[in-house]
């Protein structure tokens, strides 16, 4: 399910106060979904917990991201909180507990499985969930890649008042794509480009130009396969970027703006 709106053919703006929070059947945390679809798992949007709230043991079949906006979730192996993306491999076993409010933006690959149905349920905390025998079959193999997003070195691109970090090249997952946290100074812009799959922007802070649409903090941009585009600020923008595959250009010549 996509929300129907969009400025620019295949290019798609959500700002946060449009978007619809529900309640999850886990009690306690609620989302507010950009784009949500049981049958592949694939979710994009908020994820909210109240203190003292767990997720409950669940698999994860293939690649999730959390982007912690506040607060952080705990887990066997580790913490994730604030400023930081957690990174979830197909196998990830693990049960996630909020010991104090949180938000973060989550952004689901794959299908995850509960033990049993009464915990998968049809509309729980992640999209796509189903209910089956949980085998962990590496132990040994941490449930999480947790990144301090700060903390990874701001590298120039090619393009004049653009720099990039890349957080996760999915090494691992048998997919080739790329999480980067990017920021884009004032008077900046990507040119036109064409996607051949999904790309994913959220805006952490600033506001951003995408197909011809304006767009402040805390909204989400989604740009189909085959679009044609650019990104744009004036005063300035930091963002979190999903891109499926690299990008081509139509009037230009540099490197992948995202890190391929």
């Amino acid at each position: 399910m996509l929300m129907e709106k969009r400025t620019q053919p295949g290019v798609y703006g959500y700002a946060a106060k449009d978007l619809t929070w529900r309640k999850a059947d886990k009690k306690g945390m609620a989302l507010a979904s950009v784009r949500a679809s049981r049958e592949e798992g694939k979710y994009l949007g908020y994820l909210r917990a109240d203190s003292m709230t767990e997720t409950g043991i669940h698999q994860h079949l293939g690649p999730a991201t959390s982007y912690f906006l506040e607060g952080g979730f705990a887990d066997y192996d580790g913490y994730a909180g604030r400023g930081m993306l957690g990174v979830n491999l197909a196998g990830a076993t693990h049960s996630a507990m909020a010991y104090v409010d949180t938000l973060m933006v989550s952004r689901l690959e794959a299908p995850v499985i509960y033990p049993s149905e009464d915990m998968a349920g049809n509309n729980s905390l992640h999209t796509g969930s189903y209910a089956g025998e949980i085998v962990n079959e590496h132990p040994e193999v941490s449930p999480d890649i947790n990144i301090q997003v700060d903390g990874v070195r701001l590298a120039r691109t090619e393009i004049e008042r653009v720099s990039r970090r890349v957080l996760f090249d999915y090494i691992g997952s048998g997919e080739n794509r790329r999480c980067a946290h990017m920021q884009l100074l004032p008077y900046s812009e990507i040119p036109e480009f064409t996607t051949h799959e999904p790309l994913d922007i959220f805006v952490v802070g600033g506001a951003l130009c995408v197909g011809g649409e304006w767009q402040e903090a805390g909204a989400f941009f989604v740009v189909d396969p085959g679009a044609t585009t650019s990104i744009k600020t004036e005063f300035g923008a930091m963002i979190m970027v999903w891109s499926e595959a690299p990008i081509t250009w139509v009037n230009a010549d540099y490197k992948d703006p995202f890190g391929f």
